[in-house]
């Protein structure tokens, strides 16, 4: 399966809420945007919040595609594909800081604005 390309007028973000700690995460994985929050929900409407203005200062500057299309950290990367039943080696598994049980949700959503 082709990987989608994100352009400035259509596209898809993958994301993921966690908890590390005491702070919530959320991340953007296509766009390498992380917010913090004290709570999931908060996480959860902040990093939405992000992708939208993000998405929005991208068309505002007729931005490259590329920075749509960024590879994400690859500790998320290995978390996503994980959480999505992928396969990976224990080796890679055992470097993860944050643990699947971490997660309060994940998904794919389509770029805003």
């Amino acid at each position: 399966m082709a990987k989608t390309r994100n352009t400035l007028e259509k596209g898809r973000v993958r994301w993921i809420v966690f908890r590390e700690d005491d702070a919530w995460y959320g991340v953007a994985l296509e766009f390498n945007l992380v917010v913090e929050a004290d709570d999931k929900q908060t996480a959860m409407f902040e990093l939405h919040e992000a992708i939208k203005g993000y998405v929005e200062a991208a068309r505002a500057g007729k931005l490259r595609d590329m920075v749509l299309n960024q590879t994400p950290n690859v500790e998320y990367g290995l978390l996503w594909k994980i959480l999505n039943n992928e396969r990976v080696s224990t080796k890679k598994i055992s470097r993860l800081s944050v643990a699947p049980n971490q997660v309060f949700s994940f998904g794919v959503v389509p770029q805003y604005a």
